[in-house]
Parts: C-alpha cells; structure tokens; sequence
C-alpha cells in the first residue's frame, strides 16, 4: 500500500516509516498539517496515519477538511488523547479506527489491515487466479499450492495487481504503490519486478496491456 504518516516526532515517525517499509509498503512521512494536506493534494494514498497534535494545528481539522471535502482516504488517527470524548471526536470527525499512543507498531500494522479490508468491501482470505492463490493477510503467494518466495516489492505489486484483477493498472500507478517521496526509481524498475514475477510465477500471471499497464492473468 502507498500510505502516508502524519507525525511531528522524528524518531517516532522514522520508526514508523522503517517498520512499514520492512513489511512492503511505501511510505511517506509529513511532520505537520500543512505538509500533510500538500502530500494529500498531490497524492493518491490508500491509508493515512494521522496524529492530532500537530505544530501547525490540530489533526482533527485536517481531518474534518477531508470528509467535508469528500475525501474517502481510510485514516487511522494515532494520539496521546486518550479521553473517551476525544476519541468519540475523532471518530465522529470521519476516522476510520483510533490507536492511543504508545503503541505497539505489529498492532498499529494490524489495524492498517483490516481497515484497508474493510474500505475494499472485502474479507476475503484468498484470491484465485488459475495455478496461483494470493493470501493477502499472510502476504504469501502460492503456486499449485506451494508458497513462492518474492521480495517485498514483488510481494507489493502483485498485491496491488490482484486487488482490482479486472482493472489494468498503469506503470505509474504501480511505481506509486511501491515508491515513496524521495525513494530513486530506475525507469525499467517496474518492468524489471513484472519480469521477475513471471519467472516466479509463470509469463501468463501478469498480462500486459500495451500503452495502458498491466493487470493479473491466470498462471
């Protein structure tokens, strides 16, 4: 998932960004609202992370713009405001779920999870595609049922394939999904993990759409 975390301390927002980017997802990282909003403007992400007590105003406001704005981006607000009314607050401002500071970053990584199964409309264990089976919540792939070993990026773009088969998805879009700001990316990179990923996992379980993207095949 491309994801974006709103957080004004460094050490923790580094820490946080190291965990995601181990676990396959590319990161960005805003240390206050006005970052945040211009990363948002200019980015489509699949979840936000967002404190509330930020140095240039309250998480909450940013928060409240986005709904009222009609923004559908999930948002798991993470914050010291542990109270009842203020996390009754938050929630009624249009987050997705709470996390109270500290926190333990396997559960925070939960969380981001299952809301992003829940914003897909979907529970699913497993998707289906001919020989291939992906198991989103393991983050595993299996060919005729033995697992295949993937990088994380690998793992991510078949991630981001599978989730929409029926969609092509364009290079863009991937490089997206898999980078985040600051991150260099080679101009072949995606043709590069598409290339290995069919050496994995067989030339048909990704099909090229020519001119448009890629989208997921049956192996």
């Amino acid at each position: 998932m491309r994801l974006l975390a709103v957080e004004d301390e460094p050490d923790l927002a580094e820490a946080i960004g190291a965990y995601l980017r181990a676990a396959g997802h590319a990161i960005d990282l805003a240390g206050s609202a006005e970052d945040a909003a211009a990363a948002l403007a200019a980015t489509d992400y699949d979840l936000v992370l967002l404190d509330l007590g930020l140095p240039d105003g309250d998480g909450l406001a940013l928060l409240r713009d986005l709904r009222g704005r009609g923004a559908r981006v999930p948002v798991l607000v993470v914050t010291a405001r542990d109270r009842i009314t203020e996390r009754i607050a938050g929630l009624e401002a249009g987050a997705d779920d709470y996390l109270v500071k500290p926190y333990d970053l396997d559960e925070m990584h939960a969380r981001i999870l299952a809301i992003h199964r829940r914003a897909a409309g979907t529970a699913e264990v497993e998707r289906r595609f001919g020989r291939l089976t992906v198991l989103p919540e393991r983050r595993q792939v299996l060919l005729d049922g033995r697992p295949v070993h993937l990088t994380l990026r690998e793992w991510a773009l078949i991630e981001r394939l599978s989730r929409r088969p029926d969609m092509t998805t364009s290079r863009a879009q991937m490089e997206d999904a898999l980078y985040g700001f600051g991150d260099e990316v080679e101009s072949n990179a995606i043709e590069v993990h598409v290339s290995r990923l069919r050496a994995k996992l067989g030339r048909d379980a990704i099909v090229t759409e020519r001119g448009f993207g890629y989208r997921m095949g049956r192996a």
